[in-house]
């Protein structure tokens, strides 16, 4: 199944005053309307790292998928350095599975104050690196899109000493089974010396979702040394699995931060598909106009009853550099045409 990305909704996504917006996520609550979980954290701090010290999942609200989309309440909030996930939460994932929702998402922490926008020093502050060295993936589980949400006091992925996923475990990628089971991708970095090593990406499952989950390879699932790789998303097909990511390089799909395809039948050994490239962050907007997006990433696709995919969600900014650049960020709706 391919499909062709339709022109753009300008008005449509999810923005926010005063904030980064990033990461949206959707699915069709209990109420008929749609509810994207997304990333925001202040623009008193930086877009990069802000979001590593004080981004928080939020909930907005649409009744059309294109939206616009209205926020409505921080789902999860800042909750104390004690916690794994006590001083970001970031990379939501949303997942309806049954009668209960599943958000997947990444927590971190820190001991230190909170930044002083004013002597921030952004990648070199003591507060990122201690964060980024913590960042680890969770759950959290509600009977309804509006919670209440139960966070978990560990997360369920977390790092393995001397292995790929030695220095964290971030980007959540699930694909949830009938039977609760769940086949989970993700984004991993090993330590190398005193620093990390490059974007990698793992494979882990559990029997159910609740845990506990697995590593199921040794190695990353795509060899790190031809591609470099973030932002999985993962669906079940009758053939397996199939997979969109971003392209770090370019090096896989022609074009620097775009989007790769690829299939598996085990969700272990990855091929790339055909038609190598899923998305461009040139985009085509509903008023005839074409712009390059500095970013285009954390893909996620909403899909119909039948298994179609009908909407593309993305994380844009209006940079021409990707983070270094931009002056807004905001979550992108892209109507799909399938063929």
């Amino acid at each position: 199944m391919t499909w062709e990305m339709l022109p753009a909704p300008r008005e449509g996504g999810f923005r926010m005053e005063g904030f980064w917006v990033w990461c949206g996520s959707v699915v069709q609550g209990e109420d008929g309307k749609y509810h994207m979980f997304a990333s925001r954290w202040p623009k008193s701090l930086p877009m990069h790292p802000g979001w590593l010290l004080q981004s928080e999942v939020v909930r907005a609200v649409s009744d059309t998928p294109e939206g616009p989309y209205a926020f409505q309440e921080v789902v999860l909030p800042a909750r104390g350095a004690q916690y794994w996930d006590g001083r970001s939460t970031h990379n939501p994932h949303i997942v309806k599975h049954k009668d209960r929702y599943l958000l997947f998402y990444m927590g971190s922490t820190h001991p230190l104050s909170d930044p002083d926008p004013e002597t921030f020093e952004g990648l070199n502050d003591p507060r990122t690196i201690v964060a980024r060295a913590n960042k680890r993936i969770g759950l959290a589980t509600a009977p309804s899109v509006f919670g209440p949400w139960t966070r978990r006091d560990a997360p369920i992925l977390g790092v393995r000493p001397g292995k790929f996923d030695s220095f964290l475990t971030s980007n959540p990628a699930p694909s949830v089974g009938e039977d609760g089971s769940v086949l989970l991708i993700y984004k991993a970095r090993r330590y190398e010396d005193n620093v990390h090593g490059k974007m990698t990406i793992g494979a882990a499952e559990a029997d159910h979702y609740e845990g506990p989950y697995q590593v199921l390879q040794e190695s990353p699932v795509f060899p790190p040394e031809r591609f470099h790789l973030e932002d999985p998303f993962i669906w079940r097909t009758g053939e397996g699995y199939e997979l969109i990511a971003k392209d770090m390089d370019g090096s896989v799909c022609g074009e620097k931060y775009g989007g790769i395809r690829a299939h598996s039948r085990d969700g272990l050994s990855w091929e790339v598909s055909e038609e190598p490239q899923a998305y461009s962050r040139t985009v085509v907007w509903d008023d005839g106009t074409v712009t390059a997006l500095g970013n285009l990433e954390r893909p996620f696709l909403l899909f119909d009853a039948n298994g179609k995919p009908t909407h593309l969600f993305a994380a844009v900014s209006d940079g021409v550099k990707g983070f270094s650049d931009c002056s807004n960020t905001w979550n992108q709706v892209f109507p799909l045409k399938t063929t």
